[in-house]
């Protein structure tokens, strides 16, 4: 029997003996006066098993019970898990994962309860405030509606320096298939962005839970209804949607958004390290295929398959056209040293652009640099570059140019008077001066 099924059974054995009279504990117990017979009838064990106890003293705690083991499946990851665990990474699944992709011979039990056992090496988690009531969850059909919100991530640098990191999520309440996108910002541009990228694959719905957040709306008008952003407004008639505002402080409303980004900062997020945004991206969207196409044991299906089977045929699919391509693409001034900024870094335009400005816009691992009208590619750029800014040999133009002309007209002038007479010969010494 296992440890916990041997102390159950040992004070079933103690509380029988006790009946019968007999002290197991005191000094003078005797084995040899209990009464097997009657013993059986109180604990219901067999003849062979009450003889076989009786041999022992009527213990059935082995002697190593409680102790462990000097090594074990989790011998040389205890300090993998205790870093995870210290930088707030306690889901166990996350934790399996990364130490699985490091040799980790082992299950996930082991790891969970590695995890349980070392709590208090985690940082304090922040109170979540009270309760404004209970409230009923609602459904929705196939492709009616996704969720989305905001969340904050820090991050260090590799000069260790923190910085804030915005997480774009996206859920389909139906399946739950999610979208997960890292962004330097949570500007209105970047939003629209996620969005775009969002609705390329699962498709459009019909309306778009939200937050009263002031890239969507400015305020309530007399009747209550909401005054949209100029610009987002017009994002939602080019695409094709609608969109819900939720009560303020209720995430019940949209709360698989909020599980969402909850998920991926303890699941993803915590314990990883990357060496910038892009990076980071590149996994994010490995990560949440990952997730997409796993089982839930809560619905007992796979969002991806609900997702293709239900949500998509009622979706619609986005149309990329010249307005959507824009939005992807945001403007930027080009700096007097030929460069452009995007996503925390700078990236080189070439000198013949003779234009203020330029649209910006990631594809994977390349940033492509386009005219304002994006009539014409001006540059592309490796995305994974560190810090460093990324210039081009044809950013500036070459040593033998002439230099730059007046930019304003010349109003200030100055006079030239004629030389001064001078001697010549010996005239130019003066010889009585020296007598």
């Amino acid at each position: 029997m296992k440890g916990n099924e041997n102390g159950g059974l040992q004070q079933i054995i103690d509380k029988a003996l006790a009946d019968m009279g007999h002290d197991r504990a005191s000094g003078g117990f005797d084995p040899g006066a209990v009464n097997l017979a009657e013993f059986q009838r109180l604990t219901g064990l067999s003849r062979s098993r009450a003889g076989t106890l009786r041999k022992k003293g009527f213990s059935c705690v082995h002697g190593r019970t409680g102790s462990r083991a000097e090594t074990t499946v989790l011998t040389g990851f205890e300090d993998e898990l205790d870093g995870l665990i210290r930088s707030g990474a306690t889901n166990s699944s996350a934790c399996f994962d990364r130490i699985r992709a490091k040799g980790y011979p082992g299950g996930p039990a082991r790891v969970k309860e590695y995890i349980a056992a070392r709590s208090h090496l985690a940082p304090p988690a922040r109170r979540a405030g009270p309760s404004r009531g209970t409230g009923m969850r609602f459904a929705t059909e196939p492709g009616e509606a996704y969720q989305m919100d905001w969340g904050f991530v820090d991050a260090l640098d590799p000069a260790g320096n923190e910085r804030r990191m915005a997480c774009f999520a996206m859920a389909c309440h139906h399946c739950g298939t999610c979208y997960v996108e890292f962004f330097p910002n949570a500007r209105q541009e970047n939003l629209f962005i996620g969005m775009v990228r969002g609705f390329v694959v699962p498709g459009v719905p019909r309306r778009v839970p939200t937050d009263n957040m002031r890239s969507v709306v400015v305020r309530r008008g007399a009747d209550g209804r909401p005054v949209w952003q100029a610009d987002y407004e017009a994002f939602m008639r080019c695409v094709g949607f609608e969109t819900r505002l939720c009560e303020p402080y209720r995430p019940y409303t949209k709360g698989k958004a909020e599980r969402l980004v909850r998920f991926a900062k303890g699941n993803f997020v915590a314990g990883r390290t990357f060496s910038d945004i892009t990076d980071l991206n590149a996994r994010a969207l490995e990560w949440r295929a990952s997730q997409s196409n796993r089982w839930r044991r809560s619905s007992g299906t796979v969002p991806a398959d609900v997702h293709a089977a239900s949500c998509l045929p009622a979706t619609r699919e986005i149309e990329m056209t010249a307005e959507v391509a824009m939005r992807l693409c945001p403007e930027r001034k080009i700096s007097f040293d030929g460069f452009v900024c995007y996503e925390g870094r700078r990236f080189g335009v070439p000198c013949w652009h003779d234009k203020p400005t330029c649209r910006v816009n990631r594809e994977g691992e390349w940033i492509h640099i386009y005219s304002a009208d994006m009539l014409a590619e001006i540059a592309v750029h490796a995305a994974s570059r560190g810090r460093r800014d990324g210039s081009r040999p044809d950013q500036w133009a070459a040593a033998s140019a002439p230099e730059e002309l007046p930019t304003a007209p010349v109003t200030a002038s100055v006079a030239l008077s004629p030389a001064p007479p001078r001697a010549a010969g010996l005239e130019k010494f003066d010889f009585e001066r020296r007598c």
